[in-house]
């Protein structure tokens, strides 16, 4: 791995310029998600490391009357969802904190939670069902989004994770995971190679252009390397081996 003295939480956001959504999931898939979700137009929603907030701000269009928390520790992250949610008239319905997700204590219980591909946050999928399940009230719906081995994990795979075989499960085991921490599927999405290749594209394709389009900056020759290593584990590593999963949970 190359260790960089440029913010990796300013590369993160670079990288997510054309792909707010920071998971393989297409804006269809996340529209889908959320209409299965099914909540109340008036519906308390909390997202946990919520990066640009894409998902919560597509939550508040499906809950016309509702109000969203978003949590992450990233400034870059949080000043793109603020100017995102003054762009579509809904600052006064989202609030956002800048804080450690697994520290964050709401007013009361939550009819929405999304956690989706930010469990690793929490310490992975479990600790992720147990802590952001706490937000939800009763009724309430966890929308959580996670990795799966797709195929059995490979030598070059794990090693452009920096991953074991043990860090995820198929994804039998990721409903089985679920189920043993008390929550049933009422429906998934598990993402297509076209998403796959759709997020990382995008997500060395920003990188990669805002370095070309800022050659002069100190944090360029950076943001090409980063691209190019990402890229490379990519390709040469887990493409085809690491599925993704976006689970839409109720309590059992």
């Amino acid at each position: 791995m190359l260790t960089r003295p440029v913010d990796r939480q300013r590369l993160s956001s670079i990288a997510h310029t054309h792909h707010p959504i920071a998971a393989p999931v297409s804006g269809v898939a996340v529209n889908r998600l959320l209409r299965r979700a099914g909540r109340e137009p008036a519906a308390r929603i909390l997202d946990l490391g919520c990066g640009e907030a894409a998902w919560a701000l597509q939550a508040l269009a499906h809950h016309p009357d509702g109000h969203a928390d978003g949590v992450d520790l990233s400034p870059y992250a949080l000043e793109r969802a603020a100017s995102a949610a003054a762009e579509r008239g809904l600052a006064d319905r989202l609030t956002l904190h800048r804080r450690d997700a697994r520290d964050y204590v709401p007013d009361g219980d939550y009819d929405l939670v999304l956690c989706v591909g930010s469990t690793h946050a929490f310490g992975g999928f479990g600790p992720a069902l147990e802590l952001a399940g706490r937000h939800v009230n009763r009724d309430g719906v966890l929308l959580v989004g996670e990795g799966f081995w797709e195929t059995p994990p490979t030598p070059a795979a794990l090693a452009a994770l920096d991953a074991t075989p043990a860090d995820f499960t198929d994804l039998p085991g990721l409903v089985a995971a679920a189920a043993s921490a008390g929550w049933v599927p009422v429906y998934a999405h598990v993402s297509d190679a076209a998403e796959w290749d759709d997020y990382e594209w995008s997500w060395t394709g920003s990188l990669t252009g805002w370095a070309l389009d800022n050659p002069g900056h100190p944090g360029a020759a950076e943001a090409l390397a980063a691209a190019e290593e990402h890229r490379d584990q990519w390709l040469h590593g887990y493409r085809g081996v690491l599925g993704f999963a976006t689970l839409v949970l109720r309590r059992g």
